[in-house]
């Protein structure tokens, strides 16, 4: 800020006094260059492109414009000729970067390689958060992770240096809390290789969650197609106080849109109310707008993001305070859908279980569950995650464990705490908030997803056991963080997590009911309180980012063709020209159908750069149509049931034997049939072995008949 100031100071003196502030304006944005991140020297924020294409697209739709709208469209390939039709046309845009975990990161990186390009178009960055299994604690955990997973961990360190990608190790934290604290900043378009991506509107971003695919469009450098999305307005009134915090807005938001309502739309949040949340709270709401299928969410341009900015050592506030107008709504722009919010009658949330748009009041919760059978008692508490885990977040909630342990109380539940970066991490601590979890029973995890995504090694409870848990996590749907079918998954603030792990059950509303000492006292916690940002600053804590050299050209990647977890692509046939016509629907899902019904995370992560292992995942969590069964197709091919994976491998081999030779296809009609004859030839390649046909590699017997009395699972 101070250099700031006195540019702009020698500029007063170059134009004179009574030059007007535009005039200082125009010239100090004509010589600004401010680094998007203090990793990427040389490539810098751009908001006179920004600001020269919405001007376009304003003139041409004769309208003010949502900030959405602003930072989409000022993103635009062609903003003078762009057909422009909220929830109709297609856009073509050009994000400013990209944004990878470890686990999507490998099949993104392998399209990648297989572009041919030499180095990506764009900054990107990788992150290693979702290999890294909660078990013991976080040292323990973080380094048998990275013994498990060398041969990944080296792989994408190596794509990364090769290519041009930043690489941020494992240990160094989830990547929406990496992205807020040093690539995410007011106007900047991010797209990210994960559902949560959004997290990064908490500093004024457009952050979009998409797939591999289109990642490596960006770093391709090839345009990138986003169906233009509607624009609901969250209008905001009121203050945040007490017990509520800003979970409580999305959780709140979650009941009334749904798990669909924001299909198809950007969530802006907007009115005189924004301003009693801070930026890492910001973030936390646009975080979980991801459960309600919204495209992405986004916040305002305001003094708590320029504080943020400023705390984490970027120089970009100053810049963003001079296209301050570029970055709100402009008056009078219209919405597509308005929510009204009076954030002084909004009370503490919990949302669940099994869905994370079942919202209930605290002061609720235990009835709806007795009346429900829900199990009471909370087995265990779980806080931190990419949704909160910001050092507010810790605070507020070290502030109840505290209060419990002066009172000589410790968590009646198992507790657990997730930092979201090493930077959170080596801040509390510093601060003291680490050893308050841990004296009051809590285990201080890895910086990673850990058990949010399923990377729990969770043994106080058999699977199929009905119990509860509370986390302060995004996702509750079935088997989401434990595998267990039978977790009953309840989803809330940091805060209520803690009050609820220290009381042990469901039953207990922190605002009005007691705890009792163990000397007989009884006694209400205070509500939570909570510093913003460390008056300290920020403990950088390990180093733990790779940068990317200069030239990577001569590097190369290794990967092992006898590996099962790493798998290089082969190029698809070439297409035909004509379209596909009669083609076999493999399943018709019925309702709730998330990234988690499509290929869960979990153990199965561990197979994310491998296509083919990886398939055996897909749409295994999904409820068939047809029978309201998961993971049970019927095969139009044989008239028999089988799973997802199962009967697709099946429909696959059958489309390549309608081109094979005619040996081939007499192989597995016969086989089918129960033919007998010899077959031996047909298993010299392995290509045409009958048992790789039907999803049992690596056996080859000697006859068609011995393989038809196979078990009915290789068939």
């Amino acid at each position: 800020m101070a250099t700031y100031c006195l540019t702009v100071a020698r500029l007063q003196l170059a134009l004179g006094q009574g030059a007007r502030r535009l005039h200082v304006s125009a010239a100090y944005r004509a010589k600004a260059k401010v680094a998007m991140s203090r990793f990427e020297p040389t490539s810098f924020v751009n908001y006179e492109n920004l600001q020269s294409n919405v001007d376009i697209v304003r003139k041409r739709l004769n309208r003010p414009l949502t900030l959405s709208e602003k930072i989409v469209y000022g993103h635009l390939d062609d903003p003078h000729n762009q057909e422009i039709d909220r929830g109709r046309t297609y856009l073509r845009l050009r994000p400013d970067r990209v944004a990878m975990q470890d686990a999507t990161a490998q099949m993104a990186m392998l399209q990648f390689i297989s572009s041919g390009l030499p180095k990506v178009a764009v900054p990107s960055t990788i992150h290693c958060d979702h290999l890294i299994e909660a078990q013991i604690g976080g040292a323990q955990d973080l380094a048998r992770a990275k013994d498990v997973n060398q041969e990944v961990y080296n792989f994408l360190s190596s794509a990364g240096a090769k290519y041009g990608v930043g690489f941020w190790k494992p240990g160094s934290g989830i990547i929406h809390q990496i992205i807020l604290e040093n690539y995410a900043y007011p106007g900047v378009m991010l797209i990210g290789t994960d559902s949560h991506t959004p997290n990064g509107g908490g500093l004024g971003a457009i952050c979009i969650g998409v797939g591999g695919a289109d990642a490596v469009d960006v770093m391709a450098g090839i345009p990138w197609e986003l169906k233009c999305p509607k624009v609901i307005g969250v209008k905001l009134t009121g203050s945040l106080s007490g017990w509520t915090s800003p979970k409580d807005v999305i959780l709140k938001v979650a009941g009334i849109l749904t798990v669909k309502g924001g299909t198809g739309a950007i969530v802006e949040y907007h009115g005189p109310g924004v301003d009693s949340i801070s930026c890492t709270g910001m973030a936390t709401i646009c975080n979980m707008g991801a459960e309600i299928g919204a495209t992405t969410s986004v916040f305002p341009y305001n003094h708590r993001m320029r504080t943020y900015l400023e705390k984490t050592g970027r120089e970009i506030a100053a810049l963003a305070d001079e296209y301050s107008d570029l970055l709100v709504p402009d008056e009078g722009c219209e919405y597509d859908q308005i929510i009204e919010l009076n954030l002084d009658e909004l009370k503490p949330h919990i949302n669940g279980p099994f869905t994370p748009d079942l919202a209930h009041p605290v002061s609720k919760v235990g009835a709806v569950a007795e009346k429900n059978g829900w199990p009471l008692d909370v087995k265990v508490g779980l806080i931190g995650s990419c949704t909160n885990s910001s050092y507010e977040d810790m605070g507020r909630a070290a502030s109840l464990a505290k209060q419990a342990l002066d009172k000589g109380l410790k968590c009646k539940a198992q507790f657990t705490v997730t930092p979201g970066s090493e930077q959170i991490r080596a801040t509390i601590e510093r601060d003291g908030y680490a050893k308050t979890f841990r004296d009051v029973g809590g285990v201080v995890l890895a910086n990673a997803c850990g058990p949010c995504i399923g990377q729990w090694d969770r043994r106080d409870v058999k699977k199929g056991e009905k119990n509860t848990i509370v986390t302060s996590f995004n996702r509750n749907f079935t088997a989401r963080n434990d595998a267990n079918p039978a977790t009953h998954a309840f989803v809330t603030s940091p805060e209520i997590v803690t009050a609820l792990a220290i009381a042990g059950t469901l039953n207990f509303n922190p605002e009005t009911d007691y705890l009792t000492a163990p000397n007989g006292e009884k006694f209400k916690l205070e509500p939570p309180t909570g510093d913003e940002l460390p008056s300290k600053d920020f403990d950088p804590g390990q180093d733990t980012y790779q940068h990317p050299p200069a030239d990577g050209t001569s590097l190369k990647v290794d990967v092992n063709p006898q590996s099962n977890r790493l798998q290089l692509l082969e190029p698809f046939d070439k297409w035909s020209g004509n379209d596909l016509e009669d083609m076999q629907v493999l399943i018709k899902v019925k309702g709730k159908c998330t990234t988690d019904h499509i290929s869960a995370a979990g153990p199965w992560l561990k197979f994310r750069g491998h296509l083919d292992n990886i398939s055996n995942n897909m749409l295994i969590g999904a409820v068939n149509s047809e029978n309201d069964a998961i993971n049970k197709i019927k095969n139009h091919l044989n008239g028999e049931y089988g799973g997802v994976p199962d009967v697709a491998r099946h429909y696959k081999v059958r489309n390549v034997e309608e081109e094979a030779s005619g040996a081939r296809q007499w192989c597995v009609v016969g086989l089918e049939q129960g033919a007998c004859g010899t077959g031996t030839q047909l298993c010299q390649d392995s290509r045409y072995c009958g048992a790789v046909i039907y999803g049992c590699p690596g056996i080859c017997v000697e006859s068609a008949f011995q393989l038809t009395n196979m078990s009915p699972s290789c068939l």
